[in-house]
This record gives C-alpha cells, structure tokens and sequence, in this order.
C-alpha cells in the first residue's frame, strides 16, 4: 500500500468538523480488473458519501476511468466553481479513514455468499456511518483502522424466511431499516450486487454508493418481473424478486407520506433479469425497462435510469448552482404551407448519458451550425448541478434544453394516482424553474395522456408536450392525434429516427416519418435521435434534402416549432382552449 503524504494536522482539522476554505481532498483508484479494486472502491465510496454530508471535500478519480478528471479540470476553469481550490491528494484508505476522523463510526461486513448482502450493507453503513468491507479486507485492515464492526451480516441469511436467500436479507432490510423510518423517503437505488461484478472488479455501480451512504438510501437489486425466476436466484419461488419489490415501494410511499416523490437511480441488471446470451428470459432488456417504470409510478418513484461509473455526486450535489437561464426562444416566424422539423438529441435523462457520454457530443464541431434540442431531465439538478450549469452556459444561440424521459424523472404519467397528481405537479413545476424549461417532448407512457395528465403539463410544459406511447400490455393504448389542450401543443414524439446507424439510414427514416403522416402542409414533426454527434445530423438532414427534393422542410426550435404547431392546430381544435 503507498506510504501516506498527507499532512496529519490536515486531516485533524477535517477530522474535527473545522473544514478547510478553498482545499479539496482527491483521492486515486488506482486498482482495476479485481476483487481488491471492488473492494477499494466500495471503502473509498462508502467514506467518501460520509465525509462529504456537509460539504464538498473528498473527490474521487479513476486510473481506468477518465471522466472524473476530465469534470474536475473542466470545472477547475474559470467561471468554475472549483477555480483556485487546492487539490490536496490522499495517499491510500488508511490516510482517507484518517480523513474521515470520527465521522466515520464503523465497518459493516458482507457476506460473499449472498450477493445481495453488498447492498444491504451500503444501507447500513448510510444509516451508521459506517465502511462497507469484505471479509477479506476486513481482515486485513480493521486492525490497523481500529473500528468496531456494526454488522457482519455472514451466515445471517439462509432462505428460511422465503426460500431465497437473497429476498430473506432485502425483506430483513425493509424491516429493519426502510420501515423504521431510518432510510431516505426520498431516493432508492437500485445498483447491481456483488454477483459476477466483485470478481471482475466492476465497479460500475460501486462508485456511485457515495451518493446512496450520503442519504442513507436503501440499496436493492431485483426483478420487475413476476413471471419467471430471475438468473441469478432460480431457486426462489416464481414472484418472490416482484414481491420483495413491492414491499420496497410500499414502505417508501408510506414513508414520503405523499410529501416528496422519490427518485430510484439505476438500472436492472440486464443479464440477470432480461432476454441475454446464457437466459433465455421471456422478456427483452426494453420492455424490461418499461416494466420497471410501469411498476413504479403509482408510488410516486421516478427512475434515474443508469447512473453507472457516475463518480462524485456527493461532491458535485454542493456545488452553488440555483438558478440557470437558456437562451430564449427566437422572435416569431411566419407560418408557411411546409414541414417542419424539430430534432431532439435524447436520452441525456439519466445520470450516466448526462456525465460520462454528453461531453463527447458537446464538443462536436457541427453543434451550433442547427437549431437542436437538447434532452436532459432537471432532477439531475440534485446530483450534478454544475455539470448541467456548464452545458446551459457553453450553449450556443441554437442549443435548447427541454425535459427528456419524461419530464423531471421518467415516470409513466398516466400511472401516477389522481389523488398524487398536485405532488406530481409540484415536484415537475419546481425542477422545470429551476431548470428554465417549458417544453416535455418525451413523456413515455403506455397510453395517450388523460385529461388529467395534461391538465398537469400544462402547469409546468405549457409550450410543448410530446409523448411516445408504447402498449407492452395489450391494453389498446393510442398516441395522441395533434391538438391544443388548454393552450398546450399536444403531439408525438416520432421515434422511427431512435437509433442511428448512419445518414442515410435517418435521411430514409425522416422521409418514411413524413410520408407516413400524410406529407401534410404545414406539417409538424418531432423527431428523436439518440446520441449522436450533431454533424452526423447534419449529414441527415442534407441527404433528405438531396434524396427528397420534393418534400420542403425547415429544422426550427422547439420553442419556434411549438409556437408554429399552435398556430396551427388553434384554427383547427378550438374545442380545447
């Protein structure tokens, strides 16, 4: 292990609650590729999410990773919020457990046996202040740490309660923890246990249990699905993974008590729980994904959906960002009988798209040239406020920013209880401001919007409401025609354009989109495209031109594209207005 180099006097002061004005503690992940870097990590970010409660101190950076470094430099450039501080680096965990001083109360230790005991342990240690630690590395470093074990969950856990192993230690959890009150009512991750990932050294959803130990949030890993055992637990009785799920959602709404939605940041395990090579699941990872939403909606729970390798939230979340201003909308544009095209650059909702991958096509040199729409949902203001301030303030005069899936947090709307939809629009409207946004154009949901759902919109998306609709139930669910709804553009989002293979592919997509819909004049079309560099839409946009003369199209603003829709369609439905 590296020798030390930091100042002892440093780490009492921080130890002692004092703080230090300007100075920032960076510590390395330096191992990969192993049980050992499974393990670092889940110590360095365990005591990470304790020491940086009250402020920004402990920052973490990866070896193998680079996005970490990269947000530090770029926020360490002025008008950055980290400008001028000093980076003080912490030599190894047993100079960053001296960091930590009495903050830091203890060890909870896990059992290998039990998968699943990875994630209980991170919420023990967010309620105890404690270390999450193998019994490996328990072995090798609590004599020299000199803490006391809170819990060693070894052997607690045989599938007596259930027949699973697994649910006995999550059902003993909700008992324990979530239904006495002692677990955030405001946030639930669902990050992927120690099974396959710890031998690998995969710490993909280990780096980010800062955030979960910082709001003592209550950590699981199971299945949306009540149909079929999941991989990695076939000996459960079919349901018990759903089941277990629901007890989870459940507590958690009798805890928010309908005060405050909840936010459940990650993602299914893919392998465990949808159709991939070694499980011939029945349900492909898609609908898995819409599963999981449609199953948490009525409990007022939101997904962040992957927030995998996303480091530091517990550092970011400090940064002094309140409010943030997009360019305004271009004065009005006269109504012309051709279509017109609006571009959505999607799926920036979630944690991992928004820090690790947008940066990539924020520096594309053919952002700017067009008027796009930039996807990002406003809940992310919690985790990284000033990632989302950087974009906002690098914006060119043609980048806007609208919600993505599906307004503050991807939800399906039309499961949300009529009697939650003021919370709905309360939690929506104050992220929106906060946010500068007044556009939703990717509400995902299995049916077109109710009455009562729009009425919410209205309240916080007045300019623009689009929505793709997907019916994995059967239930004759429809997309909405266009139409005003109370002064709110009312459409679809046209998903046709989802996945980008090349110009070509999408030039035929749009031209197909178009041709379908009638060709009308004027016609209004919103199209959306998954992360892709803008100079690839470019290209798009002037093969169409080439390959379709005939079809006369203008890409506009979201804001100018709504504004032109309402337009129009006020002549056409009056009945709603």
């Amino acid at each position: 292990m590296r020798a030390a180099v930091i100042i002892l006097g440093s780490f009492c002061a921080m130890a002692a609650g004092d703080g230090e004005e300007g100075v920032m503690y960076v510590y390395t992940l330096t191992t990969s590729g192993t049980a050992g870097a499974y393990d670092e990590a889940m110590a360095a970010a365990c005591i990470q999410g304790i020491v940086n409660r009250d402020g920004p101190r402990v920052y973490v950076v990866s070896a193998g990773n680079v996005r970490p470094q990269y947000w530090l430099d770029t926020l360490s450039q002025a008008p950055g919020w980290l400008a001028g501080k000093k980076r003080v680096p912490v030599a190894d965990l047993d100079a960053l457990v001296a960091l930590a001083g009495k903050r830091l109360k203890g060890a909870v230790v896990w059992d290998p046996a039990v998968p699943a005991t990875v994630n209980v342990a991170t919420t023990i240690a967010g309620v105890k202040d404690g270390v999450v630690l193998s019994p490996d590395m328990a072995e090798r470093s609590l004599p020299r740490w000199n803490l006391p074990v809170l819990e060693d969950l070894r052997g607690r856990f045989d599938g007596a309660g259930c027949g699973s192993k697994k649910n006995d230690a999550y059902r003993w959890a909700v008992r324990e923890y979530l239904a006495k009150g002692l677990c955030s009512p405001h946030l639930l991750c669902l990050f992927e246990d120690s099974c396959q990932t710890r031998d690998s050294g995969g710490v993909g959803y280990v780096v980010t249990r800062d955030w979960a130990v910082t709001h003592r949030a209550f950590v699981f890993d199971l299945s949306p699905w009540g149909d079929e055992k999941p991989k990695d637990d076939p000996g459960q009785a079919v349901g018990t993974d759903l089941e277990t799920y629901r007890m989870i959602l459940d507590e958690t709404l009798r805890q928010s008590a309908g005060q405050q939605m909840t936010e459940l940041t990650g993602f299914f395990s893919f392998w465990k729980y949808s159709n991939m090579p070694g499980y011939a699941s029945g349900h492909e990872p898609v609908p898995t994904e819409w599963e999981t939403v449609y199953l948490i909606s009525p409990y007022n729970v939101y997904q962040n959906t992957i927030s995998s390798d996303c480091y530091n939230e517990s550092f970011h979340a400090h940064a002094p960002v309140s409010q943030i201003k997009q360019h305004g909308p271009q004065p009005g544009a006269a109504l012309e009988p051709k279509a017109y095209v609006c571009i959505l650059m999607a799926d920036y909702d979630s944690a991992t798209p928004l820090y690790d991958f947008l940066p990539k096509y924020w520096a594309d040199p053919g952002r700017g040239k067009i008027p796009l729409a930039w996807g990002i949902n406003p809940n992310l203001l919690e985790t990284y406020p000033d990632v989302i301030e950087y974009f906002y303030r690098t914006a060119t005069p043609n980048d806007f920013f609208t919600s993505d899936a599906s307004a503050a947090g991807y939800m399906n709307p039309n499961r949300v209880r009529p009697e939650y939809l003021p919370l709905f629009v309360k939690h929506n409207k104050g992220f929106f401001d906060r946010a500068d946004m007044t556009i939703a154009p990717m509400v995902l949901d299995w049916d077109q919007p109710t009455e009562g759902v729009k009425d919410a919109f209205t309240q916080f998306a007045p300019d623009g409401y689009a929505t793709i609709v997907m019916d994995l139930h059967g239930a004759g669910g429809k997309t909405p025609q266009p139409h005003m709804w109370k002064g709110m553009p009312v459409t679809e989002l046209i998903n046709d354009t989802c996945n980008f293979a090349n110009p070509k592919q999408t030039s035929d997509a749009m031209y197909g989109a178009i041709r379908k819909r009638g060709d009308e004049r004027p016609g209004f079309y919103f199209f959306r495209i998954v992360w892709t560099p803008p100079s690839l839409i470019i290209e798009s946009l002037d093969t169409l031109r080439k390959d379709h003369p005939k079809i006369d199209f203008e890409v506009v603003d979201p804001y100018t594209f709504f504004d032109l829709f309402k337009r129009h369609y006020a002549k056409a439905s009056g009945m709603n207005q």
